[in-house]
């Protein structure tokens, strides 16, 4: 027996060491396989074994690799469950070297699939588990049909057999035995009353057929109910309960139960892993369920499923009673890393954040759960979820105003007037301007006569003349290129304006016997502005949807001195979807305007040629365009 033993521990050691050098190789020999896939991948994609320079903080692992991506025009696809913070500083590096970097660092699988990278967990392949079947302590006597066993938590099916297989005695087992073990000690007892021993001691009973077949099955269980009304009493059969569970470790739990009660499933598997747990009430009900391969606290989460029970795990105990017991919450501090705590709970759905109370703390960035272990996880995974990176758009305006223009003056214009105010005076160049006293006209007439028949009489002397030949041409060109930053969905707003004044004036008599007159003056302002409101929104293609209005006023001509400046405004909305880092024009705003005013001398005004001498015009012809450009830049 010894020899044996040792034997079988030498099997097994030998079995660890070889699963302990066959996983270090095969680790080596996947990041080999890793490296050779990049390298052939490199010969299509010469991107590959370009340098990068990525530098973060704090980022999730999607992101990182999203930037690394764009910065070197790769395809890389990223698994959204992997919840990897990097804190990296990459510079000058290859791409290739930070991609088998990260499988290595973080133990990620990197597979190839055409030209798009995909990066996930690593799974390692489940190792087979080789299972070395215990020797059962079965001794059957052929001469005396005696029969011998020492079983401890050995399964039925295996103990039924050995026994069929040494006394050739056929025994059958009910479906409902399957994973049923037993316990037992007889010593050289006769066949058949180590059977109904074996029955009795596991709780089954035994019944044998007249062709001599053994059929072992679960004990019917009679219970009466007395009821308080007199002696009527009846016999009530309850469903068969069983309970089949094979508990390999905490991460691995087989279970097949049937009509059980929840506390006997809970106690079983405890026992069989020597869990420590404390029960704060009593937990009813029953459950029927089959499960393969779970962890402890998911055994707990699907057997507590729907009942009125929970458990928390505290200091290595697991604390077990119901929900409504005040020891069982707890509280639990959520920091935000990428949003605010501003309306974040109105965002929270409310099955999801029932029974748990959330207090807001804006200085800490962070919300208070108090409530029970599960709801308080429920609603910690929710914001999880949703606290995401959100987005800066950095919004660049150029705005562009030309405004051109054109005025001709014309004409020659004549009066009496007074004599000593009337001075000669004006320019000649570039335009005519000039204004001729009474002297200078008489000095010019003077000049004239004399030649030949040619005689002129002089002006009276308060006469004047004012020649005018003037055109002006302008072209003003203003250009300014303001930014703006705002977080993705939120609105940001431009305003560029200008003031006007105008005087208000009031007059009011005060008094009846003698009245008197006040005059109040008031200085009244105008204003005339140049607004844009833009909300971007950045979708998940890299492309921008921009909603943008546009509101422009302007003054126009005073009607008198002091009249207020009348205005004109020019409102554009507009909904596009650029790409990141475009530019987009915003055209339309554009204005023209001509007027043609002139004064002269009836019928003779209206002559070709001789017009310009008995009428003085002025034309003007302005035109005004407003270009607005806009870029955004999404940043991260």
């Amino acid at each position: 027996m010894r020899r044996t033993r040792g034997f079988l521990l030498k099997i097994i050691l030998l079995v660890l060491l070889s699963g302990i050098i066959s996983s270090a190789w095969s680790q080596t020999d996947r990041f080999t396989e890793i490296e050779k896939k990049l390298t052939a991948l490199s010969v299509t994609m010469p991107a590959m074994d370009e340098s990068v320079d990525v530098s973060v903080s704090g980022v999730s692992i999607q992101e990182f690799l999203r930037a690394v991506a764009n910065n070197a025009k790769i395809n890389i696809s990223v698994d959204p469950t992997l919840s990897i913070i990097i804190v990296n500083n990459f510079s000058n590096v290859r791409v290739i070297d930070m991609l088998m970097f990260m499988a290595k660092e973080f133990d990620l699988e990197i597979k190839v699939i055409g030209t798009i990278i995909t990066v996930a967990k690593y799974q390692a392949p489940k190792e087979e588990v080789i299972f070395i079947p215990r020797k059962l302590n079965i001794k059957y006597t052929t001469a005396n049909d005696q029969l011998s066993v020492d079983l401890t938590k050995d399964t039925l099916v295996s103990v039924t057999k050995e026994i069929t297989r040494q006394s050739g005695k056929n025994i059958i087992l009910a479906s409902s035995l399957n994973g049923i073990l037993i316990n037992g000690f007889v010593q050289d007892k006769p066949f058949d009353q180590v059977m109904e021993m074996l029955a009795f001691s596991n709780d089954l009973s035994l019944t044998k057929n007249s062709d001599g077949f053994y059929i072992l099955d679960k004990k019917e269980i009679q219970k009466q109910d007395n009821k308080a009304t007199g002696d009527n009493k009846k016999n009530k059969k309850s469903t068969d309960a069983s309970i089949s569970a094979q508990v390999f470790s905490m991460d691995s739990i087989n279970l097949c139960v049937v009509n059980a009660p929840i506390i006997d499933i809970i106690k079983d598997v405890s026992d069989k892993l020597h869990v420590n747990y404390s029960l704060v009430s009593q937990i009813d009900g029953t459950v029927d369920m089959t499960i393969t391969g779970m962890t402890y606290d998911e055994f707990l989460d699907n057997v507590l499923n729907g009942t009125e029970f929970t458990y928390r795990k505290t200091d290595n105990i697991y604390v077990l009673g119901e929900q409504k017991v005040m020891v069982l919450k707890e509280s639990e501090v959520v920091q935000l890393q990428f949003r605010t705590v501003e309306k974040i709970m109105d965002v929270i759905p409310g099955d999801v954040k029932k029974d748990v109370e959330i207090k807001e703390f804006p200085e800490l960035n962070s919300l208070l759960l108090t409530g029970i272990s599960s709801k308080v996880q429920l609603v910690k995974n929710f914001i999880r979820s949703i606290d995401k990176v959100v987005p800066v758009v950095l919004i660049e305006v150029m705005i562009v105003d030309v405004t051109k223009k054109h005025i001709t003056s014309t004409g020659i214009s004549t009066g009496i007037g007074d004599n000593s105010q009337v001075k000669t005076e004006g320019s000649i160049f570039p335009g005519i301007d000039m204004t001729f006293s009474t002297n200078t006209i008489n000095d010019l007439i003077n000049s004239f006569n004399g030649f030949g028949w040619f005689n002129l009489g002089h002006v009276t002397p308060n006469f004047y003349l004012s020649l005018k030949a003037l055109e002006d041409n302008g072209v003003l060109h203003l250009r300014s290129t303001p930014k703006m930053s705002t977080l993705n969905g939120h609105e940001a707003t431009l305003s560029i304006g200008k003031t006007e004044y105008y005087m208000e004036e009031q007059n009011n008599v005060v008094g009846t016997q003698n009245p008197q007159n006040i005059t109040t003056r008031t200085y009244k302002s105008i204003n005339a502005d140049l607004s844009i409101t833009i909300k971007p929104i950045v979708s998940g293609d890299n492309q921008v949807t921009l909603e943008i209005k546009v509101k422009q006023s302007d003054f126009t001509a005073r009607i008198s001195p002091n009249a207020p400046p009348g205005s004109v405004t020019r409102n554009f909305e507009s909904l596009i979807r650029i790409k990141n880092e475009e530019m987009v024009l915003l055209g339309g705003l554009e204005e023209n305007g001509s007027s043609e005013t002139g004064t002269g001398v009836p019928l003779l005004s209206r002559i070709p040629i001789i017009k310009w001498i008995f009428s003085s015009r002025t034309k003007e012809k302005k035109t005004s365009k407003l270009n607005i450009f806009i870029k955004p830049t999404v940043i991260y």
